[in-house]
């Protein structure tokens, strides 16, 4: 594969900026690197906060963290991916969505690599951060040291693979947080890919009765095809959701309420659909302001276990390649990437994303 001495991308300016395409050089690849040609880059919900400066992003920006691609170069001493497989060039690969500068107490003793210090997220830096082309709404990509590859089966479609580095694996992280076990009963607030992959995974886990709640009739309408078996309008009242969901999650109510829409109200409704003993799981909530106010006396009366899980371990990802795999033909995965656009339509992608016009839009360079 020929490499060319620069390379195009899409960044913007300012949040709600169109996004203009600009050309970077290529540099050599260090030790350790590997350099990908993208062939499908999704537009996560963490990147439409980003461009509508919800939270934080250094510009311009060059967002695209749900990576696919072709290894077009391998650093010295980059030979295999995490798994031990042998890794050359032409091989289509997915990586973590973070990368950690070195190893430290978060990553060798708490096991914690996500949030070790100093770590950084691909689409998340500024165009202008050497070696600039460490996005997905490029055309080739760097896979820089300290980051996790997976080489991807042939059989696995770029729609089904380009989603597993961020939102499958961190709902394997989820579910795992949640203990969904044979028989469980579990509650997901928000059915966008999140919550559509977390409903898959609860019933590849063994639970029993899976419950979504979304306000949009088009996702509740998909829900069932992903192992929703009771889908609700989450704008019911609380009231009326408790009497829907307790009836099919007897005798106590469900063992774990998930949340990944993002709504700050929906914390105070988890709070009193969960069972006395059970498990809440904050995911959603990756935004700065997401603000709460619940009776606490709730949480200690119940008996309550809630955690925040924010992206994952690094064995999440090749548990989410797994899953992705063993279920393809299960669960119809290549439709939630139900639209494309090339490099020069970034904007109208992340605006289409934004509005919820569709599911999970994808750029292909």
């Amino acid at each position: 594969m020929s490499i060319p001495a620069a390379s195009r991308l899409a960044s913007y300016s300012a949040p709600n900026a169109e996004f203009e395409i600009a050309s970077y050089p290529l540099r050599p690849l260090a030790a350790g690197e590997a350099l990908v040609r993208v062939s499908m880059s999704t537009i996560c919900r963490s990147d439409i906060h980003s461009y509508e400066g919800h939270r934080p992003s250094p510009c311009p920006a060059l967002p695209g963290h749900e990576i696919v691609g072709a290894i077009a170069a391998l650093g010295e001493g980059l030979t295999h991916d995490m798994r031990g497989e042998p890794l050359k060039p032409g091989d289509r690969v997915t990586w973590s969505e973070y990368f950690i500068p070195a190893d430290d107490y978060f990553s060798e003793v708490l096991d914690m690599p996500q949030k070790a210090r100093g770590v950084e997220k691909y689409g998340h830096m500024a165009a202008t951060t050497p070696p600039h082309h460490h996005g997905g709404f490029a055309e080739y990509c760097y896979i820089l040291p300290k980051s996790w590859i997976l080489r991807l089966p042939d059989d696995l479609s770029d729609a089904e693979a380009a989603p597993l580095n961020c939102g499958v694996a961190t709902m394997v992280a989820v579910t795992e947080a949640a203990d969904i076990r044979l028989g469980s009963t579990v509650v997901i607030q928000g059915l966008g890919l999140l919550g559509l992959y977390g409903a898959a995974l609860a019933k590849s886990r063994g639970a029993r009765f899976v419950v979504g709640l979304d306000a949009h009739p088009g996702r509740r309408e998909l829900a069932g095809r992903f192992g929703v078996d009771l889908a609700l309008d989450a704008a019911t009242e609380t009231a009326e959701l408790q009497a829907a969901i307790a009836a099919h999650c007897l005798p106590a109510g469900p063992d774990a309420v998930i949340e990944v829409c993002g709504a700050p109200e929906a914390v105070a409704v988890g709070l009193d659909l969960v069972r006395t003993g059970g498990t809440f799981i904050l995911a959603g909530m990756v935004s700065p302001g997401a603000m709460i106010t619940v009776d606490a006396n709730k949480i200690v009366r119940k008996m309550l276990s809630i955690r925040g899980v924010h992206n994952y371990h690094p064995r999440h990802l090749i548990e989410a390649l797994d899953f992705a795999v063993a279920n393809r033909l299960r669960f119809p995965f290549s439709e939630l990437v139900d639209a494309r656009y090339p490099l020069e339509q970034a904007t109208r992608a992340m605006r289409d994303a934004a509005s919820r016009r569709v599911l999970r839009a994808a750029i292909v360079p």
